[in-house]
Parts: C-alpha cells; structure tokens; sequence
C-alpha cells in the first residue's frame, strides 16, 4: 500500500489528471510541442530581464571586492602600490584580505534568510548599493586599520549576494534550467577579474592624476559605479513571481517610497510560467523548524567541502596571482603583470562557457562533471608548482590550466544545491543552503588569503618560493574531489522508496508526462535519496 500510496504521489507531482492518458512523448506531439515552444519563449523573456542586471551587478561588486589583490602590486616602482601608500606589511595585507571573507561567512546565511522574506529586488539593490558606497570609501584609506574596517564592512554589506542570486533563480526557474544561467552571470567575475586586470594597466598611467595614485583611482570608479547601479536596480529587476489573478499587497511605511519594479510577465505569459514551475514544485511558507532541518540534513556538508576546495583556490589565484606571477618572473614590470593575470581569467570564462550548458544538459552527471574539472585544477597547481625552475612560461600556462578547470566549479555546486534542497525543503532549502555552501565554503578563502601566500613569509624565502602554499591548495581540491565521491556513494545508499516511484513514475508507459515535469523527475531519480513526504504537492 505505502508504494502504491508514493506512486500516486509521484504522478501527482508530474501534474496528472487521468491514468487513462495515453502516453505521449512531448517530442512527438505536435500542439504538445508548440506549447513547449511558447514555454522556451517565456523563459527567455525572463532571461532578458534577469541576466543582464545580474550579470553587471556581479561584474562591479566582483571587481570592487578583488582589487585589493592587484593593487599589491600597482605602481610598485614609483613607491604607490597598496602596501607602500598604507605603509602595510604583507601579513597585514593578508589579514586585510581575510577579514572580508570573516564577516562574509558569518552574515551569509542570515542575508539570505532575510531576502526570502523581503522583495529580493530591493535587498539585492541594497547589497549592490552598500557596496559600491564602501567601495568609494576605499579610496580615502590611509593606514591599516581603515583597510581593516572597510573589509570588514564590505563583507557584511556583500554576504548574501552570490546566494541570494541562486535563490532568485529558483523564483523563476526549475532546478534543471538553473546551472546554465548561473553559468552567465558567473561570466562576470571572470571577466571582471580580466577586465580589472587589463584596466589596472590604464589606471597605473593615472597615477598622480588629481592628487591620487593608480590604485585609488580604480577603487573610486568602480564604486560610483556600484552607486549607480545599485539604483537603478530597483527599477530594473522584478519582484517575486505572484500567480497570475492574485492581488498584490499594497506596500506600507518606507516601502511605499520605493519604485515598483514592473512585473517580468503578463497575461498568458504570466499564466504558462506559473503553470509550468508549480507542476515542478511548489514552495511553501517556512517557519524555524523547517531551517532546522536544512542545517541537520547531513547533504549539505559535502556540498560545503567542494565549494571550500574550488572557492579557496580561486580566491587565492585571485587575491595573489600577480604576486604568483611575479615570484615565476621577477623581471616583469607592474603594467605587465596586470597584462598577464587577465588571460587567467579568460581561461576560467571560456571554461564556463564550453562546460556549464553541458552540467545542464548531463545534469545527472554534475559530479562527475565537477569531479573532472578540479583534475584539470590539480594538473594546472602540479605545473605551476614543479615545472623547471627557469621555465616560467610553463609556470604561468599551469596558471591558465588553473583558470580553465576553475570556471564550472562553482556554478554546478550551486545548480547542484538547487536541484538537492528544492525539492525536500522548498524555499528555504534554496535559501539556507546556497548561503551555507557559500557562506562556510569560503573558509576555504579565509585559509588562502590569510594563512597562504604573503601571510606565510617562510613560503616566500628560497628558490621555491610559494611551493607549500601551492601544495596546501592541492590539499584542499583533492578534498573536494572526495566529497563529491562521497556525496554520490551516500546518495546511492540512501535511496528510498519514494526514489523507485520517481522512477517508475518517469518510466510508466500507460501515462503523458510533460518535458518539463521528465526533466526534473529524472533529476530526483538520479539524486537516489529523493524523499516524498517533504514535498508538498500544488494543485
């Protein structure tokens, strides 16, 4: 009785309505397919209206919050890189660094928690908004403790701004159409570190201009930006999804001051996208208990492992890959060093570009598909490390492997986030969760921006230089690989029932199933530990 009972659970949420509907491939259909053509319309819609927005808003808060790392080593012969203007040495520069991703991890998950509570739209604005304020202020530092206190506010004003974007997807998109479009908007870090790096080349060529030196013209800049953006994003991107006909609450005391965002759809438009994303899932109201359970679900610790791994290798790339490149050819000048460190991250961008539609398109393959990327991390940290001593060139191109295999880590861990507490925790599985993971995950950037490069004075001695702290990299990459190896095995053991019926109720030749409703049904089935009653079923 109870298989029967989950098997007529599983037919619900595929959106049945008849077990004597004759099975239909929705390939095969023609009115079938046509309406899956409009459905592909209406996401792109959404697309325009989400991407681009998300897409600059990371490009700025990226740029603001990793050009402490170039301006280490911007105008360095003239005396005017960081470190000489603020008269800081290299452990406090480290420890600057750290101090950021401190209050990141700690006010993470309480920012998203909040965004699920409040319009995203406008907390969103109000992330970008602080930031870019700090990040103006940046410009008027003048010793260590004001680069302390601004790091500090910075990652407190930015914690909740990588997840709280996931967590806006899943408004608006299932779980299998997630990892792509996190994909785009990642682009944006990449090509924020590469643009920074190139456009620090013309900010050194400003040094002097105005009274201030290369670096705090970049900071300036890139935070009127960031003001400016902050803006116009309340204007510029929607408010959560309502089902179509419902009456939208009147806002009330300082909210009534704040523009509305028009809606993303309309009408019939408006109607399919509801229709499509609740015969999916449905997102309940949450209350305490239900976070108690996405902090004891035991799936989200080695999705934290893998982030810590991939995140604290990128961030150190990011934070000290002039100083890295630098340490391989010491003949190089400032100018060229911001020259080289772009192609990195361009590598990271063509990466994500090649690999991350293919995380879609394999999504029951995301760990394998992430297990091989930190390989070609590991082949990139082996090269850098090893190669002859008087071979820079191969030094710097295990640089570019590095980049490369980073750029789908991070968007499949997030998409794989997505697909795993959607479905057994609803909203606030997708809002705990992608703060925790990225929230405790960049530990994994404390460690490497603290502890790691010019926080290890030791490590920068000899004709080695840097060698443990490349190898302590290794470590923590090989660490993700286990957990994802992990997280797959306890998966397998794990799978209950519910899982069979998912996957009887995916194969059944006597019902129509919608593509839609397949590709998601299939992506619980290969979780293998997908349970039924923590989902509620919308009618």
């Amino acid at each position: 009785m109870a298989g029967s009972r989950e098997q007529a659970a599983a037919m619900e949420l595929a959106g049945y309505r008849s077990k004597e509907a004759p099975v239909v491939d929705d390939q095969e259909m023609g009115s079938e397919g046509a309406d899956l053509a409009r459905i592909e319309r209406v996401y792109k819609k959404i697309d325009r209206r989400i991407i681009p927005p998300f897409w600059l808003l990371y490009f700025l808060c990226s740029a603001i919050r990793s050009n402490v790392g170039l301006a280490q080593t911007m105008n360095s012969a003239q005396g005017h890189d960081l470190s000489d203007v603020l008269n800081l040495t290299p452990k406090q520069v480290s420890t600057g660094l750290a101090l950021f991703y401190v209050c990141y991890v700690v006010f993470d998950c309480p920012s998203n928690l909040i965004m699920s509570k409040l319009s995203p739209h406008v907390w969103m604005s109000r992330i970008v908004l602080s930031v870019g304020i700090i990040g103006t202020c940046m410009t008027a530092m003048k010793a260590a403790w004001s680069l302390y206190l601004l790091r500090l506010l910075l990652g407190i004003v930015i914690a909740g701004m990588w997840p709280g974007m996931t967590y806006y997807l899943s408004l608006y998109y299932p779980p299998s159409r997630c990892a792509r479009r996190i994909g785009h908007y990642y682009t944006a870090a990449q090509l924020s570190a590469a643009v920074v790096g190139l456009v620090s080349a013309g900010f050194q060529k400003m040094d002097g201009l105005g009274g201030l030196v290369g670096f705090q013209w970049m900071f300036l800049i890139y935070g009127l930006l960031a003001v400016i953006l902050g803006i116009v994003l309340l204007w510029w991107l929607p408010d959560r999804p309502h089902p179509p006909g419902e009456k939208i609450e009147q806002p009330v005391g300082w909210r009534r001051l704040l523009p509305r965002s028009p809606p993303v759809l309309t009408g019939e438009d408006a109607r399919i996208h509801y229709e499509e994303l609740t015969r999916v899932y449905h997102r309940p109201s949450w209350g305490w208990k239900d976070l108690g359970r996405v902090l004891i679900d035991w799936r989200l610790w080695p999705l934290v492992i893998m982030y810590f791994g991939v995140v604290g290798v990128g961030i150190g790339v990011q934070s000290y890959g002039t100083v890295i490149i630098h340490a391989i050819n010491p003949s190089l000048s400032s100018i060229n060093l911001s020259l080289l460190f772009a192609p990195i991250w361009i590598m990271d961008l063509i990466a994500i570009l090649l690999i991350t539609p293919l995380s879609d398109r394999f999504h029951t393959h995301r760990f394998l598909i992430f297990s091989l990327s930190c390989c070609v991390i590991l082949a990139g940290l082996l090269t850098t490390t090893f190669a002859g001593a008087n071979d820079s060139w191969s030094r710097y191109g295990g640089l570019l492997i590095i980049g490369f295999g980073l750029g789908p880590t991070v968007p499949t861990i997030m998409a794989m986030s997505t697909s795993i507490f959607q479905p057994r925790h609803g909203e606030v599985g997708i809002a705990a969760a992608s703060a925790l993971v990225s929230g405790l995950g960049n530990l994994g950037s404390i460690l490497t921006t603290y502890a790691l490069y010019s926080g290890w004075p030791e490590d920068a001695k000899g004709p080695h230089k840097y060698r443990k702290s490349n190898l302590v990299m290794v470590g923590m990459v090989c660490a993700s690989i286990v957990a994802s190896g992990v997280m797959v095995l306890l998966l397998r053991w794990t799978r209950t029932e519910g899982a069979q019926a998912m996957e009887d109720a995916v194969e059944n030749k006597d019902i129509m199933i919608d593509g839609a409703a397949k590709r998601e049904l299939r992506e619980l089935r290969a979780q293998q530990g997908f349970s039924l009653d923590r989902l509620k079923i919308h009618r």
